[in-house]
């Protein structure tokens, strides 16, 4: 038997975007059954290489130790949704294993999504809220939903440490085998083969789910296809430029070519469907603490063409590059992208859903180089007004977080990748209440989100495409969106 869990955080931290349905971002929900420096002074033609322990995915080297396991509920994918579902099957007396492509427990969860977004509480219950109720314990607190990072994963830690979960990481998916569409086993690349009455595919791109050739879809529906008004392409006025900046090489010439990262393509009617995912990027912990603050690494492969179109915003507008940095325990910071130019890498991922894994690790580099070099750049380019970097730099990266990969987080943010069709689909329909799922096996609640999947230019004027809706009280979860048919 195959069952895709939804892969997200432990409650609805994770925004459900109109194009994630069916696979809705509230896995864990529905299984609910230092350096003082401010880093102004540093050379400006150094960089620094990226940490070696800072990775998506490695090829195996050397000979694999072959293992056998058999069990009754595998699980494949160490996210916070994989962590939730073997504790719980461990709890229920089944003999489970937990098999990592990652190096740590949790996912976002643990990688740097610690303030969590969430509509009604009453949505989260059983497991779920458990996590947040221990981690409030190690605050002297009933519950938290801002927390550290460490915290987080030392919680799971205890989860499956109490449980007596076994499990392997840096276990990458190899091979599988069926039985009358059945999976039997699976392999992986370090030489594990798992035999079990029950997989679960708990990663952020559903590689088992694909492997098991179960249907899905990537990137966005026409809104024609399930009769909605905010799928497909959207051009909205959420993080967008407020004033005129020239897209071009030469600036106000149209005839020299496209800054980086802005579309050559023509703007599309709102509503088409395309394969493009919306962007990803890495969830910064920081601090201000100056005793525990590391400056943002100029990372090599700098390359400054890639803020020339912030280069130019700047000159206009500076308020924006001061949102959402928001506020966690013990004077941390959890980063993450806000307004026009931020640390979105837009229309650098599309490949990610179904890429292998050497070309995933090749764009995981590409996004580290990409947001690495935009905290650099805010925080030491003279372009920059100095009282502006100076302020800017008050933050930086924790030394006491992420410690095997110099204060970076570890986890890619993948905000949508594949999404399982099964016999139900959940659309806007569901969300705003015109539609009522009748075999619902969980809550969730939260705003239908997008961030942007592309720039492009309008009126020879760059543009982003942004979505942000909010539904009405709590969404029922449909068990036939949750099951592979």
């Amino acid at each position: 038997m195959f069952r895709r869990l939804l892969p997200a955080q432990p409650s609805s931290s994770h925004p459900v975007p109109v194009r994630h349905l069916p696979l809705l971002a509230l896995a864990a929900t529905f299984v609910a059954l230092g350096s003082p420096s401010l880093g102004l002074a540093q050379d400006g033609g150094g960089t620094m290489p990226i940490h070696p322990n800072l990775h998506y995915w490695e090829p195996v080297k050397g000979k694999v130790a072959e293992e056998q396991m058999e069990v009754d509920i595998c699980v494949y994918g160490g996210t916070s949704a994989g962590v939730i579902a073997a504790v719980q099957a461990a709890r229920d007396g089944r003999k489970v294993v937990l098999v990592a492509p990652e190096s740590h427990l949790g996912g976002l969860t643990t990688g740097g999504l610690t303030y969590t977004d969430f509509g009604n509480k009453g949505s989260i219950g059983g497991i779920s809220r458990e996590f947040y109720q221990r981690v409030g314990k190690k605050y002297g607190l009933a519950e938290e939903w801002k927390f550290e990072p460490k915290v987080a994963e030392q919680v799971y830690h205890e989860m499956v440490a109490e449980a007596k979960v076994p499990i392997r990481y840096r276990h990458f998916l190899k091979s599988i085998r069926t039985k009358e569409r059945r999976i039997e086993t699976l392999t992986t690349e370090r030489g594990l083969t798992v035999r079990a009455r029950m997989f679960v595919d708990a990663t952020y791109e559903g590689d088992l789910l694909a492997k098991a050739k179960v249907s899905y879809t990537v990137g966005r529906e026409s809104n024609a296809q399930y009769g909605e008004t905010i799928n497909g392409v959207q051009l909205k006025n959420k993080h967008q430029f407020e004033h005129a900046v020239s897209p071009y090489v030469v600036e106000g010439d149209p005839k020299s070519s496209l800054l980086p990262g802005i579309s050559e393509e023509p703007v599309k009617p709102n509503g088409t469907g395309d394969r493009k995912a919306q962007a990803y990027n890495f969830r910064m912990t920081l601090t201000k603490d100056p005793a525990n603050r590391l400056p943002y690494p100029k990372p090599e492969g700098y390359d400054p063409r890639e803020y020339e179109l912030l280069r130019r915003y700047v000159k206009r507008d500076t308020q924006f590059l001061f949102g959402k940095y928001d506020l966690l325990q013990n004077g941390k910071y959890d980063k993450n992208n806000h307004g026009a130019i931020s640390t979105d890498y837009i229309g650098q991922n599309w490949a990610w859903p179904e890429a292998d894994y050497a070309t995933r690790e090749k764009l995981f580099r590409r996004h580290v180089i990409y947001q690495q070099g935009l905290m650099w750049f805010l925080t030491n380019d003279p372009s920059v007004p100095v009282d502006v970097r100076r302020r800017l730099a008050e933050w930086g990266l924790p030394k006491d977080e992420f410690t095997d990969t110099g204060g970076w987080a570890r986890q890619i943010y993948v905000r949508e990748a594949r999404r399982m069709v099964s016999d139900y689909v959940v659309t806007e329909a569901d969300c705003l209440g015109r539609r009522k799922a009748e075999d619902s096996v969980g809550l969730g609640s939260y705003g239908m989100d997008s961030h942007n999947c592309d720039r492009v230019v309008v009126k020879q004027l760059a543009m982003r495409r942004t979505l942000f809706v909010f539904p009405r009280d709590l969404l029922p979860a449909a068990w036939g969106s949750a099951s592979a048919r």
